[in-house]
């Protein structure tokens, strides 16, 4: 009997089969899945790269870019089986790593009428992430989780923190353009305020210094405030992190939408709310 799907409707095992291959590397032919995928990543970068060398491309130029639209082609015919083995497949053209797919093959269909979209391509690096679901590295996974939760509890606090760094950055600029005036260098207040932004980030380009007494004070005073303020957005990361800790998730990806990052005992995707299947082993031999 076929398991059913979150509408009801039966899921072939060979597609529950296929899924399970692609998305996850709990199996001996998942995991041979995923390792040929990032050989096949490197070698295509690598290509990409070779071709950016002008004596390399000039010698070998015609065999890099057939090198290159056979991987674009495999990589096509991967993302494919990705859309067709799960159930709702505009969730994943939509999820991150559905984006990173397509940008992936888009750039070499693009060179056929932007010359040089091919360069983008180096975008494939990003898919190198699945290196740490293949090798089952399970701590940093944990770890990778619990960081991207902390920031994603850490939104809006930082948000509000950004928006009163700006506010601070538009007060100090008018006040240091007031100061010392175009004849300084400070010719606008958007001038100004990217001195404010260079000078309380502590990079200190110094292209633009204060000239007068009034003008130096306040330089110092934005400089002292710096210090201060890059200790606010680590303090909420780091307060968030300790509540983040807690929090534990499982691997398997949703046969649905192949989302993944769903609690230990869940029983239904908390992103498309399908179920989800145990994972479904290829037979052996």
């Amino acid at each position: 009997m076929f398991r059913q799907n979150h509408f009801g409707h039966p899921i072939h095992p060979l597609r529950l089969r296929l899924h399970t291959i692609i998305f996850e590397a709990d199996t001996p032919a998942g995991r041979l899945f995923d390792i040929a995928l990032i050989v096949a990543i490197l070698l295509s970068v690598a290509a990409v790269m070779l071709e950016s060398v002008v004596t390399i491309r000039e010698e070998y130029g015609s065999v890099l870019q057939a090198v290159e639209w056979g991987f674009t082609l495999l990589f096509t015919v991967e993302y494919v089986m990705r859309l067709a083995t799960v159930g709702r497949p505009l969730r994943y053209v939509f999820s991150l790593l559905g984006l990173i797919d397509l940008l992936s093959i888009l750039p070499t269909y693009l060179s056929l009428f932007v010359g040089g979209a091919q360069s983008l391509l180096v975008i494939r690096t990003l898919r190198l992430l699945r290196v740490f679901r293949v090798f089952k590295l399970a701590r940093f996974l944990r770890e990778a989780d619990t960081l991207t939760l902390a920031l994603r509890m850490s939104l809006p606090k930082i948000t509000v923190f950004i928006g009163t760094l700006i506010s601070l950055v538009i007060i100090l600029g008018t006040t240091m353009y007031l100061i010392e005036g175009e004849e300084h260098g400070f010719t606008s207040i958007p001038r100004s305020m990217y001195w404010a932004i260079v000078t309380m980030t502590t990079v200190g380009y110094g292209d633009i210094a204060p000239q007068t007494i009034p003008g130096q004070l306040l330089a110092s005073i934005v400089m002292l405030l710096g210090y201060a303020i890059i200790a606010v957005p680590t303090g909420i990361v780091s307060a968030q992190l300790v509540q983040a800790v807690r929090e534990q998730v499982s691997r398997q990806a949703c046969p649905e939408c192949g989302k993944e990052g769903h609690d230990t005992d869940a029983t239904f995707c908390k992103f498309c709310g399908a179920e989800i299947h145990p994972t479904v082993a290829t037979p052996a031999g």
